[in-house]
Order: structure tokens, then C-alpha cells, then sequence
């Protein structure tokens, strides 16, 4: 890769680039078969979404009602402008004094956020496709977002079109106030711009509320196609808003702030000249991309993306990406339909909606590395609740997508946890917390961290790893991951055989509600473990061990029972009548064949949640108004009909649809204003396919699809 002036090599020959381009924008009607999702309106559509630090959204309804920001609400703008005969439009960001072109439509599938805008003149399709393909884990590592601008006449006329893009150094930093460098270069097929920090203090920061501030953020234009670029500021954008052109010479004033005010603040530039547009589509794309070198540290070394896995560096990486980008379109296309109209005839059409808003959330949440010996290890981040890295019961939510789509994401989550848990650094008998705060991986940090129970989540951890490993060896048909870890995993069943069934004042994974003791929910969630631990010993021949945890869960389960109950529901803890919560636990019962619980529990705790719900949703429990979108979902999987299954789920689609905050979905919101009350952009709405996963065909058809499409 070269960051000085270079000539590139031509690409893909234009004639075959357009028959591919044609061929993915038509598969979308190939699939129309397939049944449609309900109009949503997202909070915030995704945009560039890889990680928790290449994460970009637009907060507004249309990509023009705001600027481009990180997913924490911090601005990392984007802008796009059509020149259509001399005359500019807008069609993403604000501000330039620009009118924006008219928006007639924009549309969320699982890889792509696809708006269609108008002017007079011409129709401007514009796509981000992030092609997070769950079978294909090295591609979907990749960080790189391709953006297409397809364009066509729309008044029978001829018109002179050139599209025109540029990015902010602020992409690249933690605040506009660190000094950026930026260059030019090329690799075959491809001419780059790129902009980063000048002191590159790589794995330095971490924290929640921050950004990256090390490696590099790409703007790369095809080769041969005409393109203009320029390393400039943003003078050059009034360049090209008056001449059409950008000045021949970059700006060598690096390094300066992104928040400069004179000289001009640094931004990268791309001219897409069209030429004259008629009735037929015309189409250009360029790829935004983000080189973080190293991810993060794992126990004190610094692991890679997994992408380089099958690359040795960047630029090899970015020449496939272009190359594969026609083929990657069309596989993008035909998941998103294939998995929409499997949401939408599992779970109804606002069900779908939901699910699909949650996809590239839950995996932009993640980072995935590769491991000093070779393994994935799928590490997410806590965004706005603490920023810890890895987070059990964070994990434990967004698992169903995983389990559905790929279950070797689920293992890939699990596996660096119980390497922690395994070494001499982890003294207790029962499962940890974290691995540290994000991107740093060094140990528990949260409550009593490594030195003490304080704040501890015991029962809360150690169940939710056994149920995992049980739903994994459920999806896979084999128990291999959970021999790998069996005397870890035994003995935390033995912990929750002494401590789970009534537990004592701790926290759960719902922590903001405070400590708790005897919740009846987490004893829930300590006998499904228990019952699942018996599974796994059967599945591995230890049929003393699997009769007698499971003679245990059973007993347990009876005494849950009667110990629970409060007429018309069963209590939020043990020694408090008049009380309520989710039984969301439950729902692993009839999923993972347990049958531990007579099926009343589920029917009398669904009867009396419909009696309990508010406009946007179900209370979490009776003490406050909000609820947990993820939890949601869970509860609403407990029902026996559809029909209750739709009452509950209902109220989720409309707190989406109407919650006057715009950051990308929240999970933790008030039932009756739709108003967040904390945390955006959390992987735990990977939750919502918990449903499907009570769908046994649907889960065994989506595994065996990961397994014929696995690739490394």
C-alpha cells in the first residue's frame, strides 16, 4: 500500500462491474415472495457499523435531517452532494446551505440501509451495505462499508451528474481536538485517502464514552472510473459546490484539529463525475473502511482482527474487498431476504421489523479477533452501562441470534471467559463478570473485581455460562465445547446446586434495579442451569451425574412453585407477597426440551402480564415503569399462542417506532413516554431472535446453513 502519488491498476472492467451491479440491485425483487417486515421508523438507521469503534449512524429520519455520528452521539460527519446541470442537492449530513433532496423511501434489512431521494431532475438510490455475513466470519470481520449512489433520470430528460463525498478528521479520534494527519495512495483497483491521529496512541484509551483515536479511517474510489480525490479541507467542498471540480493539490498543512477554525479543518474528498444520465440507472460506489492494527488486549497481548486470519495486511484486505464487492452484494441480498421472511412468518410482520433493526447492532457491539493460538474470540462491549469487555450476563442476552445464525459466534464469546476463569488469577467458585473495560481485557474489574465477592454476580454468571453451553450443545447436536471446559463447568453447577435455588442479596443482570434477595427469577435461571448441566453429563456418558442434577432441578422446581406463588402470578422474590416480575428465565424450559416446570407457570405469568402492560411495553417488574426490550422478547416467547406472543410484543415495535430518542436502539426504556432511561447500542438486542429459537426447525435450518457456509 502506498500513502504518496501512485498510479493504481485498473479493476474490474466496467462493463462486467455494471451486469454485477445490475444483478444486485435487482435481487432484491427476485425475493419479493418472501413476506415483508412492517414499516419502521429505526431511532437511528445504522451506517457504517463494524465495531464498537467503527460505528456510524444517522440519528434523524432521513439521512439529511442530521449529521453522521458515532454510536455514542458524538459527530463524525459524512457529507454527500449531487451536482445535477450545475445546480447542488444534498443527500447526506446537513448544513452547507444546500436544499436536500426529498425522500421517498429508506428501508432497514439485516446488511443494508437503502434510501431512495428525488429531486426535479433525477432519483438518487443511496446504500450502505455492511456485509456482516454470520457464516463467513473472516468477511465479516472485515471493516469495511461499501456506499452506493445509483442514479437515473425521472423527468425524461438528459442531465450532467457528478456526486461528490467527503469525511471529517473526527473520524479518527477520540475529540476534534487532537491534531490528524492525513495522505493519499493506492492498491490495485483502488485510489485511498485516509486520516488518522498524529500521536497514534494505539490501546491506550479505554473506558465507555469514548472513540478511537488510533489507526486509520479510509475514504477509497475505484480506479478507472473517473474519480477525483483529494487530501484537502473544507475549502474544497466550496470548490466543488461552485466549479464542480476539487483543487488539483492536497492541503500539506498536517497535522492540524479537526475542530480547527483557520486554517480550514482537514477532510477527505471524492469526485464521482457521471457524465450524462438518462433513463437508466447509473451507478457509483465507494468503500469507508477503518485500519485499527491491533483490536485489543487480550491478558496482556495485543490480539489482531480476525480478518487477518485470511490477509496478511490492509491493503490485500481492501484489493479483495473491491474485487469481491459484486458477489458480496448478492449473497448480502439473498440473506437479508431468506432471514426476513423467517422472522416475519415466525414471529409476525413488527416482530420482523424489530429483529432486523437488532442485527447489525448486535454484532457492531463485538469485536472479533484472533486469539494468540488461532481461535475467534467474539468480545463485546457494555456500551453506555460501564464499557466492560465481555460481559457474562451481557453475553448471555444477545446469544440467541448467535445460536440461531452462527453457534460458533456463541462459542467464540464463551471461549476467552473460561480460558480467564480456568487460569490462577480466578480465585472464586463461581463464573466472572468481565474480562476488564473495553478494548482492554486484563481481568475483572467490575463490583469486587479479582480481590473480592463485593458486588459479585454469582448465581447471575454462573448460570447464565451453563445454559449457554447447554444451547450450544443443543444447536451443534454434540457436547465437544462443553467438554472442553467440563471440570469448569461442574464446578459451577455444584455452586448453584449449593446457592441457587434461594439466592442470597446480589445483584443480577438487571443491576441498575439494585440487590435483591431470593429473586425468584434468578432461581429460575439457576434450576433451568442445573437441568441443563444434567443434559450435558448425559450427553458426555456421566449418567450418575446427569440423574442426580436433574432429580435436583426437579425438586427445585417443585418447591419454586409453591414458594412462588401469589394467586394470580408467582412473586418477584420468595418472601414478598403482592410483588411481580418477568419470568424471562422460563423461556429455556420448553426451548432446550427441560420441562422442569409445569407448563401453568408460563400460561398464569402470561395471563397476568397482559393485564400489566402500558403503551410501549411491560414493566421489567412492579417496582418502577421501565422494561428491557431484550427481556421483553423473552417473556413474550413464553406464550403458548401466537396471539399472546403478538399482545406482548406489540408494545416493542411501538416504543421503536415512536421513542423521540434517536441513538441506535435502546434496551432500556419507560413503558409509558417510550423515553430511554439509559444505554444505546448494546449487543443484548441480539435478544429479540429468542423466538426463533423456539421454532426447533428454524433453528436446526439456520445451523445447518452456518455449517455448509462456514468459511475461516
Amino acid at each position: 500500500m502506498k500513502f504518496f502519488s501512485a498510479s493504481s491498476m485498473p479493476g474490474m472492467p466496467a462493463a462486467a462491474r455494471a451486469f454485477a451491479l445490475s444483478l444486485f440491485l435487482l435481487l432484491p425483487s427476485a425475493y419479493a415472495q418472501s413476506p415483508a417486515p412492517a414499516p419502521l421508523r429505526p431511532p437511528a438507521p445504522p451506517l457504517a457499523v463494524h465495531d464498537p469503534y467503527f460505528s456510524l449512524w444517522s440519528a434523524a429520519d432521513t439521512l439529511t435531517g442530521a449529521e453522521t455520528t458515532h454510536w455514542t452521539g458524538v459527530s463524525q460527519p459524512i457529507h454527500g452532494i449531487v451536482r445535477v446541470d450545475g445546480r447542488n442537492y444534498r443527500f447526506l449530513g446537513r448544513g452547507n446551505g444546500l436544499p436536500a433532496l426529498q425522500t421517498v423511501s429508506q428501508e432497514q434489512t439485516p446488511t443494508r440501509t437503502i434510501a431512495v431521494m428525488t429531486s426535479p431532475e433525477i432519483q438518487l438510490t443511496v446504500t450502505f451495505l455492511n456485509p456482516a455475513l454470520p457464516e463467513d466470519l473472516a468477511t465479516m470481520s472485515r471493516p469495511v462499508t461499501y456506499l452506493t449512489m445509483s442514479i437515473q433520470s425521472r423527468d425524461g430528460n438528459p442531465h450532467d451528474v457528478d456526486l461528490y463525498l467527503d469525511a471529517a478528521g473526527e473520524l479518527a479520534t477520540n475529540d476534534p481536538g487532537e491534531a490528524v494527519d492525513w495522505s493519499r495512495g493506492a492498491v490495485q483497483g483502488l485510489d485511498l485517502l485516509r486520516i488518522g491521529t498524529r500521536d497514534q496512541q494505539m490501546l491506550q484509551r479505554f473506558g465507555d464514552n469514548v472513540r478511537i483515536d488510533w489507526g486509520w479511517f479510509y475514504l477509497a474510489a475505484p480506479s478507472g472510473a473517473g474519480a477525483q480525490i483529494a487530501a484537502g479541507n473544507r475549502s474544497y467542498r466550496e470548490t466543488f459546490l461552485n466549479t464542480g471540480q476539487l483543487p488539483a493539490a492536497d492541503d500539506l498543512g498536517a497535522p492540524r484539529q479537526p475542530d480547527s477554525r483557520y486554517p480550514y479543518p482537514p477532510l477527505l474528498s471524492v469526485r464521482l463525475p457521471l457524465g450524462s444520465v438518462g433513463g437508466s440507472p447509473v451507478s457509483r460506489h465507494v468503500l469507508l473502511a477503518y485500519d485499527d492494527e491491533s483490536s485489543v488486549v487480550y491478558m496482556e497481548q495485543k490480539l489482531l482482527p480476525y480478518w487477518r486470519s485470511q490477509f496478511p495486511d490492509f491493503a490485500s484486505m481492501l484489493e479483495a474487498a473491491e474485487k469481491e464487492y459484486p458477489e458480496l452484494a448478492a449473497r448480502c441480498a439473498q440473506f437479508d431476504a431468506e432471514l426476513t421472511g423467517d422472522l416475519v412468518r415466525t414471529g409476525g410482520p413488527e416482530y420482523a421489523a424489530a429483529a432486523v433493526l437488532a442485527y447489525p447492532q448486535a454484532i457492531a457491539a463485538h469485536k472479533l479477533v484472533e486469539s494468540g493460538d488461532g481461535a475467534p474470540f467474539f468480545m463485546p462491549k457494555e456500551n453506555f452501562s460501564n464499557g466492560s469487555i465481555s460481559t457474562v450476563d451481557v453475553i448471555y442476552p444477545s446469544a440467541p441470534m448467535f445460536l440461531l445464525l452462527n453457534p460458533r459466534l456463541v462459542e467464540a464469546q464463551l471461549e476467552p471467559v473460561l480460558r480467564y476463569a480456568e487460569s490462577a488469577r480466578w480465585k472464586f467458585p463461581f463464573a466472572p463478570h468481565d474480562l476488564g473495560v473495553y478494548p482492554l481485557a486484563n481481568g475483572q474489574l467490575y463490583g469486587g473485581g479479582e480481590r473480592s465477592e463485593v458486588d459479585q454476580m454469582p448465581v447471575e454468571e454462573s448460570a447464565d455460562i451453563l445454559l449457554l453451553a447447554g444451547a450450544l450443545a443443543h444447536s451443534e447436536g454434540n457436547a465437544d465445547f462443553a467438554r472442553r471446559h467440563w471440570p469448569l463447568l461442574s464446578r459451577w453447577a455444584e455452586y448453584l446446586a449449593q446457592n441457587g435455588f434461594d439466592p442470597a442479596n446480589q445483584l443480577s443482570t438487571d443491576d441498575f434495579a439494585g440487590h435483591l434477595a431470593h429473586n425468584t427469577n434468578l432461581s429460575i435461571k439457576a434450576i433451568e442451569a442445573l437441568g441443563v448441566y444434567a443434559q450435558l453429563a448425559r450427553r458426555l456418558n456421566d449418567a450418575g451425574a446427569a440423574e442426580k442434577y436433574e432429580a435436583m432441578a426437579r425438586d427445585m422446581a417443585g418447591r419454586w412453585v409453591s414458594m412462588a406463588d401469589d394467586g394470580d402470578h408467582f412473586r418477584l422474590a420468595f418472601d414478598k407477597p403482592g410483588t411481580w416480575s418477568q419470568k424471562y428465565n422460563l423461556v429455556w424450559d420448553t426451548i432446550l426440551g427441560l420441562n422442569l416446570f409445569p407448563a401453568q407457570v408460563a400460561a398464569k405469568e402470561i395471563a397476568f402480564y397482559k393485564g400489566r402492560l402500558n403503551p410501549y411495553g411491560l414493566p421489567l417488574d412492579n417496582r418502577a415503569t421501565y422494561t428491557k426490550l431484550d427481556w421483553e422478547m423473552w417473556t413474550a416467547t413464553l406464550a403458548s399462542n401466537q396471539e399472546d406472543f403478538l399482545t406482548l410484543a406489540h408494545p416493542v415495535y411501538e416504543f421503536l417506532n415512536r421513542t423521540p430518542d434517536r441513538v441506535p436502539m435502546s434496551d432500556w426504556y419507560d413503558t409509558l413516554t417510550a423515553h430511554m432511561v439509559g444505554f444505546q447500542a448494546r449487543s443484548v438486542v441480539g435478544g429479540v431472535y429468542i423466538k426463533m429459537l423456539s421454532q426447533g426447525e428454524e433453528w436446526s435450518k439456520w445451523v445447518k446453513r452456518s455449517q455448509a457456509g462456514s468459511q475461516p
